[in-house]
C-alpha cells in the first residue's frame, strides 16, 4: 500500500491518522533544540548503536548533533534527508533557533552521513522536521510541524507572552506511527536504499527507564532554558527600572529647577510691591520698583514660554520626521529680526549664507529655533559695539553653521554646563533681555533628533564661537 502523503498532506497530519495519534505540543524553537540534544545523549550514555533518520534546518548547532553522536558509534547509519528544492529552507525558524542557541559552540557544517534527496512539491513537508530513531533497544519519533501564517497567527494570540513562533511537535515510542511516517519518506525519496532492514521489529513497549530518563533529561534542559530566560528577563526588567528610576530623579530635579526659578522673579515682584505701598516713596523709586516688576514679568514670562517649548519638544521630538531644509531661507529672516535690537546697541551684526549650499536634514522649523536661540545668546552676551558674525561652510557631507561674537567669553570649566537646563552662571550684559536658561538645551535636543551637533570654544574677555554640524541631504 503506498502511504506517500498526498498533495496537500503532511507527513505531519499523516502520523495524526492513526488509530489512536499522538498529543500535539506548542513548543518553541529553543525547546525543539533541546529535545534533541536529550535523544542524542540518551543514545550515547545507554550506547545505542541506532538508525537516525533526520530532517533539520541546515543549521552547524543540529549538524552537530548528528557528528557528536557518529563520533561515538562507527556503526551507526545516519541518513541526512534534504529537499531537492533548495527555495524551501525555512530562514525564519533558522534565525529564532540561532537566536535561541548563542551558547552553544560553534562545530564544522559536514558530518559523515548519508544524504537522501527528498523530491516533493508539497509545500507542507518543506515546513516540516523530524529525527527518527530506529534501534532494538529505542524507538522514537520526534516531528515538527510549522504552521502557516494564519495558523500561527493563533497559537501566538493564545500565547500573547511568548514571542517565539510556536511548533507543532509531536513525540512517540509507537511502532506504528514510526512506520507509516518512514513509509512517507521512502516513497519521496529519490534514494532506493531502505532505512532499516526489512526484518527490523519495533519494540512492543519502550523500556520505561530509557524513557524515564529521556523525560528526565529533557525537563532539566528545559529548566536550563527557563534559568536562561528569566535571569535575562530579570537583568532586563532591572535595567528598565534602573533607566525609569534616572528618568523620574531627572523629573524631580528638573520640576525642582523650575520651582526655583519661578520662586526667584516673584520673591522679587513681591519686595517690590511692598516698597510701591510706602507713603514716603519718591517719583524716581516708584518708577525703579515699576521697572523691576516689568523685568520680573518679562523674565517668567520667558521661563514658562521655554519650559513648554521644551516639554513639547521632547514630547514629539522622537516621533517629528526630518524634512530638507535651505540654510539661505531661514538664516537671513532670522538675522534681519534682530537687526535692529543689534543696531540700537551699536553691535554690528552680519552673515555670509551663499545660495548655492545644499539642502541639510532637519525638524520642521527647527533651524529656525536653532538660529534663534545662539543668535540671542551671541547679542545678549555681547557688550555695546561689539561684533556678531554668523557663517557657513561645506565640510564633507555636513554644513557647518558658526555663531561668533566679541562678548564676555566663557571659562573652560563652564562650557561642558552650559546646555544643562536652567544654566545661567555667566552675567547677562543687558539686564533688560529675560533669559530661561533653556536656549542651549533646545538647541541640542534639535540637534540630535537631526544627526547634527555642536562645538563651543571661547576665550574669556574675548569672544565664543559656536559651530554647528548639520547633515547634508546629499550624504
Amino acid at each position: 500500500m503506498n502511504l506517500s502523503p498526498p498533495q496537500n498532506l503532511s507527513i505531519y497530519q499523516l502520523a495524526m491518522k492513526v488509530q489512536l495519534p499522538p498529543k500535539p505540543l506548542n513548543l518553541s524553537c529553543a525547546t525543539l533544540l533541546s529535545m534533541v540534544k536529550s535523544q542524542i545523549d540518551l543514545l550515547i550514555e545507554q550506547k545505542i548503536s541506532a538508525t537516525v533518520v533526520a530532517k533539520f534546518p541546515p543549521l552547524n548547532i543540529f549538524n552537530s548533533q548528528l557528528k557528536r553522536y557518529r563520533q561515538h558509534f562507527d556503526n551507526a547509519l545516519i541518513h541526512n534527508c534534504q529537499l531537492a528544492e533548495v527555495g524551501e529552507i525555512n530562514t525564519e525558524l533558522d534565525s529564532e533557533i540561532l537566536s535561541s542557541a548563542n551558547n552553544d559552540s560553534a562545530s564544522e557544517s559536514k558530518t559523515k552521513h548519508n544524504v537522501i534527496q527528498l523530491i516533493t512539491d508539497n509545500r507542507q513537508i518543506a515546513r516540516e522536521y523530524f529525527l527518527i530513531v530506529l534501534s532494538e533497544q529505542f524507538c522514537s519519533l520526534l516531528l515538527v510541524h510549522r504552521p502557516l501564517k494564519k495558523v500561527k497567527q493563533q497559537v501566538l494570540e493564545r500565547k500573547s507572552n511568548n514571542q517565539n513562533p510556536s511548533l507543532l511537535t509531536i513525540q512517540t515510542f509507537d511502532g506504528e506511527v514510526i512506520q507509516q511516517v518512514l513509509n512517507a519518506i521512502k516513497n519521496i525519496s529519490s534514494s532506493e536504499e531502505a532505512f532499516v532492514t526489512p526484518e527490523f521489529i519495533y519494540p512492543q513497549e519502550p523500556k520505561p527507564a530509557l524513557t524515564s530518563q529521556l523525560f528526565l533529561a529533557q525537563i532539566k534542559r528545559q529548566e536550563e532554558i527557563n534559568s536562561r530566560k528569566y535571569k535575562s528577563r530579570f537583568s532586563s526588567f532591572k535595567e528598565q527600572n534602573r533607566t525609569l528610576r534616572t528618568k523620574l530623579q531627572a523629573k524631580d530635579e528638573y520640576l525642582r529647577n523650575v520651582c526655583q526659578e519661578l520662586l526667584s522673579p516673584l520673591t522679587h515682584i513681591k519686595t517690590a510691591l511692598s516698597l510701591l505701598n510706602s507713603p514716603s516713596i519718591k517719583n524716581t523709586q516708584r518708577q525703579r520698583y515699576l521697572d523691576m516688576i516689568k523685568r520680573e514679568c518679562d523674565r517668567q514670562n520667558y521661563l514658562m514660554t521655554g519650559v513648554m517649548d521644551l516639554v513639547e519638544l521632547e514630547r514629539n521630538l522622537e516621533s517629528t520626521s526630518l524634512e530638507p531644509v535651505c540654510l539661505s531661507e531661514v538664516v537671513p529672516g532670522v538675522v534681519s529680526t534682530y537687526q535692529p535690537l543689534a543696531q540700537e546697541r551699536g553691535i554690528m551684526l552680519a552673515y555670509t549664507v551663499p545660495n548655492d549650499l545644499p539642502y541639510i536634514w532637519c525638524v520642521s522649523g527647527g533651524l529656525r529655533q536653532i538660529v534663534i536661540n545662539l543668535l540671542s545668546n551671541c547679542i545678549k552676551f555681547t557688550p555695546n559695539g561689539g561684533q556678531v558674525w554668523v557663517r557657513t561652510r561645506i565640510i564633507s557631507n555636513y554644513v557647518q553653521l558658526e555663531f561668533r561674537d566679541t562678548g564676555i567669553g566663557i571659562p573652560d570649566n563652564e562650557i561642558p554646563k552650559i546646555f544643562n537646563r536652567f544654566y545661567k552662571v555667566r552675567p547677562i550684559v543687558n539686564e533688560e533681555t529675560g533669559s530661561a536658561g533653556l536656549g542651549l538645551t533646545i538647541v541640542e535636543k534639535l540637534l540630535q533628533r537631526c544627526g547634527g551637533s555642536i562645538s563651543v570654544s571661547s576665550i574669556p574677555g574675548e569672544g565664543s564661537s559656536f559651530k554647528v554640524l548639520l547633515p547634508s541631504v546629499s550624504q
